[in-house]
C-alpha cells in the first residue's frame, strides 16, 4: 500500500456548541512519580499543563465548550470570551492530533431527544 492510498481523515472544528471528549482509547491519568497528570494515547503521551487538565476533567461529552467556558470563567474568576478563545484553540489542537472527539453540537443532540 503507498502512501497515497490511506484515506485523510476529515478535520473536526472546534465550536463553542461542540460537546468534546476524550475516545476510548485515549486515557487521562495522574503519574504519581512524577506529581503530574497525563494524556496516554497509543503511542504517545502528552503533558497538558494545570489549565489544560481542568479543561479536560470538563470534557465529559454532555457539556459543551461554552459551558465549559463559563464554568471556568465564573471558577478563575476571568472573562468567558477570553477563556472559550484559549480553550478552543487548546481542544482544535488535540482534535488535529486524533485525541479528542467533538462530541454533536447542543442543537443537535436537543433535536434527539
Amino acid at each position: 500500500m503507498s502512501i497515497g492510498q490511506y484515506a485523510k481523515r476529515e478535520r473536526i472544528l472546534i465550536t463553542g456548541d461542540c460537546r468534546p471528549s476524550l475516545p476510548r482509547f485515549v486515557k487521562m491519568r495522574h503519574d504519581a512519580g512524577r506529581g503530574r497528570w497525563i494524556l496516554l494515547a497509543p503511542e504517545r503521551v502528552f503533558n497538558p499543563d494545570e489549565i489544560a487538565v481542568a479543561v479536560l476533567q470538563k470534557c465529559d461529552g454532555k457539556r459543551s465548550v461554552s459551558d465549559i467556558a463559563d464554568s471556568l470563567a465564573d471558577e478563575y474568576k476571568a472573562p468567558a470570551d477570553l477563556i472559550l478563545k484559549d480553550i478552543v484553540d487548546m481542544l482544535q489542537d488535540l482534535a488535529d492530533k486524533g485525541v479528542l472527539n467533538a462530541g454533536e453540537p447542543a442543537q443537535n443532540q436537543a433535536a434527539k431527544t
